[in-house]
């Protein structure tokens, strides 16, 4: 191949190089042999013998005698012809430096074999930040039926895993790679790569890896495709990869490749290397046994004494000029392949340099000094070892942009350095990237279907790799932030979902406030009643000495009104924002008045059954008929509710909470009744009372008596009763702040309820038939019931 001519003139140069410095190696020339194996095993082992031994004939099991004097070796170009030259040069202690990536060969099996190459996994780690960076998930693959590529597979493919990255398509190409084997391959393959969705593929392989590559993107000859779409793709090349043409290549148009990512070894422009080049000539033939056919590939010519048997070349002119060559061919920069020759050749001399200096033993101890050899090159580049026998440095990342010329440059875009900050190892300017004309969308995508929006999660396609999936929306109360969520996540406790479900809301927090309607509404209608009950309480007050106030005992008509009055502003501590002090006595306050305020209403009630069963019975029932009576009626139930309330405080008492739960949208600030069980006590006392209440009430209701609050007492009752038998379920099957309205709602519901049903009727008399307020009035009616 006429590029890989470059390696040998590197090789060449740094010899020559060395030979001319007085500081390295003085009163010493170096020399070299090259030998190709042919990518052969038998010939790989054969030619290695051929260096060590001076034999005149290859004859298998002999001991090597006489040898040559081999300081080392360099090569091969690939991981199988180096893996066959270290079993030899083990054997025989020789240093072997190699400039291949291949991952098969350990130094704990070859502990005389070095590369002058950083690491491969690095590189593999690398692919895999590239496939990341550009969100690539589901990718095709190329690479060789080597132990080099089963290296690659293996290390790639759990890392694949990790990352949640797919093959979508693998091509393993065989060895040796032929025209029939391109052809056998190309139909082999070629509907896989039609059928495929992805728009990166990964090459990976040694010499003909790029070959093959050329014929399949150029191979719409052999196929009835008008369509070539499908070779339009973000190659992936490995540093192993050399772009260059073989002579059936040159019609390859370099366009195909345009945008392609390469991983490459770094290299520096080595002074007077390029002059170096420009001053080859095939005139110089005299030991240089490649310059003629080097010359006659390039050119297409041919140079006398022997002419072109097939007539299709003509006589080189001999003024051809190297640098007239595409890149593809030939390059006038020193390479990374070349470089890394480059810097073996003075790896050895340096060794050896340090070894003759000190007369030390040969072979084993130059391999000791090889292991601890660090020094600066002419380009001024460190070049040193790590504990694996490899070159301590990175890869550079190049983007191949060719020219219609069918020559390319390689612009460095990134890089691989073991060496920067964690995290800071991969790095890539995507600005500098020119990508291939046919993609429509720049950075194009490759993925096996579209991402998942924001507001849905990926969701398993039975049978398909876990790259292929489809894409389901977010189940309520969850959310999806990003595009190709694996699943949803709830949102903070103080956040709800959007309608999207693509985001979180920071909730509001809610409670009855005065300053809205509801809360303004009810307010207005507690302050109203509570100066209503004020304003009957003044005028019963006002009309103490009156026969209609009088009866039924005044002082419980005074105690009734004034409960009622703090009933209905207790129902303001339930309106506003909840804290400590209004949880403690919303509940408590509520309870006790209005036990208090139906204590009174029993007492009430109870005073005419006594009464009237006095005046039946006088020896029974008078000592208990007067104020005693009802004031011991009032306390006494009271002090129930009061100790319930007592209880209460002292086991959980209520305090302020922030329901987060309740109702999605919003942070319910509310009373925490601390014991639920307590609550209900409390409800279920208030509802015995009043039962006994309208019980009693109902019984005493036609007892004849003038004035009579019996009938109305039960009425009363009636409606007190049906106000908080329905508030439970009303209660229980509503949120946030309108369960706080629902109580006080039942609050001035059934206080009113007292209030008009007992009272009314009385400050109708009062106020406007003031004539059936007397005594005279009171006997005439006490004498019509009797009658």
């Amino acid at each position: 191949m006429v590029k890989y001519y470059q390696h040998i003139l590197a090789l060449v140069f740094a010899i020559n190089e060395i030979n001319k410095d007085p500081k390295i190696l003085p009163n010493v020339t170096l020399g070299f042999h090259i030998y190709d194996s042919h990518s052969s095993p038998s010939l790989a082992y054969r030619v290695t013998l051929d260096m060590l031994c001076k034999s005149q004939a290859f004859i298998p099991n002999y001991k090597c005698g006489l040898q040559n004097n081999v300081i080392g070796v360099i090569g091969g170009f690939d991981s199988e012809t180096s893996s066959y030259m270290a079993d030899i040069l083990g054997i025989y202690k020789v240093p072997q430096v190699g400039f291949n990536l291949g991952g098969t060969i350990d130094q704990t099996d070859a502990p005389f074999f070095y590369r002058m190459v950083p690491n491969e996994d690095f590189q593999i780690w690398g692919i895999v930040q590239l496939l990341l960076h550009f969100e690539w998930k589901w990718v095709g693959l190329i690479t060789k039926e080597t132990k080099s590529g089963e290296h690659f597979l293996s290390t790639l493919e759990p890392m694949f895993l990790q990352n949640g990255i797919c093959i979508s398509s693998k091509v393993i190409l065989p060895k040796n790679i032929g025209i029939y084997d391109m052809l056998e391959g190309f139909f082999n393959n070629v509907e896989a790569f039609m059928k495929g969705k992805e728009n990166v593929t990964i090459l990976y392989g040694e010499v003909g890896s790029f070959a093959w590559l050329t014929f399949f993107v150029s191979a719409n000859v052999f196929l009835d495709v008008d369509d070539m779409s499908f070779a339009v793709k973000v190659w992936i090349m490995t540093a192993q990869i050399d772009v260059a043409l073989h002579i059936i290549q040159k019609a390859f148009n370099m366009q195909a490749i345009h945008g392609a990512i390469s991983f490459a070894l770094q290299s520096r422009d080595i002074e007077g290397f390029q002059e170096y080049l420009q001053a080859i000539h095939p005139s110089d033939e005299e030991g240089n046994g490649f310059i003629k056919e080097f010359w006659e590939q390039s050119f297409d010519c041919f140079i006398p004494p022997y002419g072109d048997p097939t007539g299709f070349l003509g006589p080189c002119t001999r003024e051809e000029k190297l640098e007239s060559l595409p890149a593809p061919f030939f390059e006038m920069r020193m390479t990374g392949h070349s470089y890394s020759i480059y810097n073996a050749v003075y790896a050895l001399a340096h060794a050896f340099h340090i070894m003759a200096s000190s007369r030390l033993r040969f072979h084993a101890r130059l391999h000791s000094l090889i292991q601890r050899i660090s020094f600066n090159n002419n380009a001024g580049d460190e070049v040193t070892f790590n504990g694996h026998g490899e070159l301590a440095a990175g890869f550079a990342i190049t983007n191949l942009v060719s020219f219609p010329n069918n020559s390319y440059v390689g612009n460095m875009v990134g890089s691989l350095d073991p060496h920067a900050p964690p995290g800071k190892e991969f790095a890539i300017n995507e600005e500098r990237i020119q990508w291939h004309k046919g993609f429509v969308q720049v950075p194009p995508s490759s993925l096996c279907n579209a991402k998942c929006s924001p507001g849905y999660s990926k969701k398993k396609k039975e049978g398909m790799a876990f790259c292929c999936y489809d894409c389901a929306p977010c189940p309520e109360g969850k959310v999806a932030k990003q595009t190709d969520r694996d699943y949803c996540i709830s949102c903070p406790e103080d956040d709800y979902p959007n309608r999207g479900r693509d985001h979180c809301i920071p909730k509001v927090q809610t409670f009855l406030s005065i300053e809205e309607s509801l809360g303004l509404t009810l307010a207005s209608l507690s302050l109203f009643l509570s100066v209503l009950t004020a304003f009957v309480l003044a005028i019963f007050i006002k009309q103490r000495h009156t026969p209609i106030v009088k009866a039924n005992n005044r002082g419980l008509s005074y105690l009734l009104l004034t409960s009622l009055c703090l009933c209905f502003l207790s129902s303001l501590l339930f309106i506003g924002k909840p804290n400590h002090l209004t949880c403690l006595l919303r509940q408590m306050a509520f309870g006790i008045i209005f036990s208090i305020a139906v204590s009174s209403v029993l007492a009430k009630t109870t005073v005419v059954v006594v009464a009237f069963m006095g005046s039946q019975s006088r020896n029974i029932f008078r000592k208990w008929i007067g104020k005693r009576m009802a004031y011991s009626v009032v306390l006494g139930c009271s002090l129930v509710q009061v100790g319930i309330c007592a209880a209460w405080l002292a086991y959980s008492p209520p305090f302020p909470d922030f329901n987060k739960h309740l109702i999605t949208e919003e942070i319910v600030v509310e009373c925490n009744e601390g014991s639920v069980t307590m609550f209900y006590c409390v409800l279920s006392y208030m509802g015995f009372l009043s039962f006994v209440s309208f019980t009693v009430a109902f019984l005493a209701r036609k007892l004849p008596d003038s004035f009579n609050e019996a009938k109305f007492i039960t009425f009363s009752m009636l409606v007190f009763c049906s106000v908080w038998v329905s508030f439970v379920p009303t209660y229980l099957s509503t949120k946030g702040k309108y369960m706080v309205a629902v109580e006080v709602f039942s609050i001035l519901s059934s206080g009113a309820g007292l209030l008009v049903c007992i009272f009314s009727p009385k400050c109708y008399i009062i106020l406007l038939k003031s004539d059936l307020n007397n005594r005279e009035q009171l006997i005439r009616r006490k004498q019509n019931s009797n009658i």
